[in-house]
């Protein structure tokens, strides 16, 4: 006589087997812990929202004294390095920069029109992304395929500020900047390290309509027309010579034209009357084209 046999459970659960207790019946000290602490959270979440519209009501009354700007680049970054240099707990300081990252660009966009004009020599080259971990997720963002285009947009109006490449020899939409002086860099992007896998790893500079507006922690850029003939040592001596500190210099020669173009990040913050430019009028022309608060993390 035959018989059916059930198949072998691998893992067989015996009356003795002791089983966690799901989420929802965690005990805690009266045997309803988790329930009052999600009320808490829900207190808590209210308090923060309260606290969000009464800042919007707030940024609707700084918008109303007629400032130059609704974007404050060095205000935002003193922003963030005092909400870090305060902050205590298991949150990861990354979330507190990408929580006010997007706070701080939801009440620049309540204060105007502002779009983004985003350089992207190559697909997926990380520079879109670079600029939504900056200017949020929900800032209108139009890509470009250089340099050239992402300017004449912002030169046009068609967006408040434009994300390229950092400078160099051969990425050379600084001497635009150099020659139309209605242009002016206002940020280096990203603003936090260390970056987390899957994170923009290129380095991006933000040029806008306007100058920049100083934090606690600056670096500045000079261009400079010089004679062809200078060397990078004597451009860097020269601008040590003149009370500043130099970091990156791009010097540019243009065959021909019997002239070179210089681009030197110098440390501090360098406004167009800032009288050490007067020591280097020397050169043909030496001019401030804006600078950057210092990003977090940032040697």
């Amino acid at each position: 006589m035959s018989s059916l046999t059930r198949p072998t459970d691998p893992n067989p659960t015996t009356p003795d087997a002791k089983e966690p207790a799901p989420p929802e019946h965690w005990p805690g000290e009266d045997g309803n812990g988790l329930a009052r602490l999600r009320t808490t959270l829900d207190g808590i979440d209210d308090q923060i929202h309260d606290l969000l519209i009464e800042r919007g009501r707030v940024v609707e009354e700084v918008a109303k004294t007629g400032k130059r700007a609704a974007l404050r680049p060095g205000r935002e970054a003193s922003i963030i390095r005092r909400l870090l240099a305060r902050h205590r707990g298991s949150l990861p300081p990354q979330a507190i920069v990408r929580i006010w990252r997007e706070l701080l660009a939801a009440t620049t966009g309540m204060q105007g029109s502002f779009t983004l004009a985003v350089c992207e020599p190559h697909p997926g080259g990380g520079y879109a992304q670079l600029a939504r971990e900056q200017y949020g997720s929900l800032t209108p963002l139009r890509v470009y395929g250089d340099a050239e285009q992402a300017i004449a947009a912002l030169s046009s109006r068609r967006a408040s500020v434009a994300i390229l490449p950092m400078p160099s020899e051969a990425e050379t939409w600084w001497l635009t900047a150099l020659r139309h002086r209605d242009i002016h860099i206002v940020a280096r992007l990203p603003f936090w390290a260390p970056r987390p896998d899957g994170a923009s790893a290129v380095q991006a500079l933000v040029v806008a309509r306007f100058p920049p507006d100083a934090s606690e922690h600056d670096r500045s850029f000079i261009g400079l027309e010089l004679d062809e003939g200078v060397s990078r040592a004597r451009l860097r001596a020269d601008v040590t010579a003149a009370g500043f500190t130099p970091c990156l210099v791009v010097l540019r020669r243009e065959p021909g034209a019997g002239l070179a173009r210089a681009l030197v990040e110098v440390e501090g913050h360098v406004a167009d009357d800032d009288q050490r430019l007067d020591r280097l009028l020397a050169k043909r022309r030496a001019v401030a084209l804006g600078g950057y608060a210092v990003p977090v993390g940032t040697p």
